[in-house]
């Protein structure tokens, strides 16, 4: 493991965490990290965990040497859901954030969802309430959906985005809810269901979600993938359900 862009001593704690998980992700996260300064500014810091991309996306993030990025190099260790976790416990910020890393989330939507923890403990950026899109393959907008809603009708509180994975948080939220650090991106699913049950606020927010124009989706590189990822989601609906009876 190696670390770069160390956040210096004489550098004030940021208000805002955001964390990136990569994998394969050059073409992407030189844009990402500088869209994300540009819409949150000095009050950010960027923890970008890359699971050793064969790609090299950790040399373009240690090359840029900014004091406000901090890179998390895991070598032998991969998974999304373990890296933003990894990711939340190196963070500082009063409020966190995590996103992927592709750009199809817009970091200029940071700064709204930020400004409504001022009111709600958790803000999700939402594909399915009104005024959102999910502007990719029909194919995977079907199977999108027809995931949320079975999420929808399972775990209730009338939440439309279930596996959004866009998402930012009070600090304080993490004091009763632990990220369960398993899986692809039905972990999401189970970390607000379990907001939720401990009585926390979440609120979504509509955003257009776009497919990527460059590298490959990690979720859907085949058929096979596609439809095996899929039956994890539906599994780990029924899981967190099912796990807490009361």
């Amino acid at each position: 493991m190696s670390k770069a862009g160390k956040i210096p001593e004489s550098l004030p704690d940021p208000r805002v965490s955001i964390v990136l998980a990569t994998f394969n992700e050059r073409d992407n996260i030189v844009d990402t990290i500088r869209s994300i300064f540009e819409h949150l500014g000095d009050s950010v810091e960027i923890i970008v965990v890359d699971d050793d991309s064969p790609d090299e996306t950790w040399h373009l993030v240690e090359d840029l040497q900014n004091p406000r990025v901090k890179l998390i190099r895991r070598v032998g260790t991969r998974g999304l859901a373990s890296a933003f976790n990894r990711g939340i416990l190196e963070s500082r910020g009063a409020v966190v954030g995590w996103m992927d890393a592709d750009m199809c989330m817009p970091p200029v939507m940071l700064p709204g969802m930020i400004g409504l923890l001022e009111t709600y403990d958790v803000v999700v950026g939402s594909r399915y309430v009104p005024g959102g899109k999910d502007d990719r393959v029909w194919l995977r907008v079907l199977a999108s959906r027809a995931i949320n809603r079975l999420a929808t009708l399972v775990l209730g509180y009338g939440i439309r985005d279930y596996d959004s994975g866009f998402v930012v948080v009070r600090r304080g939220v993490f004091d009763r809810v632990s990220l369960i650090p398993t899986g692809y991106g039905a972990y999401f699913m189970e970390f607000l269901y379990n907001c939720r049950r401990k009585g926390l606020t979440v609120h979504e927010v509509p955003y257009t979600f776009r497919d990527r124009q460059k590298g490959i989706s990690k979720s859907a590189p085949s058929l096979w993938r596609f439809f095996s990822t899929g039956l994890q989601y539906v599994a780990r609906i029924f899981i967190a359900r099912f796990r807490h009876k009361d």
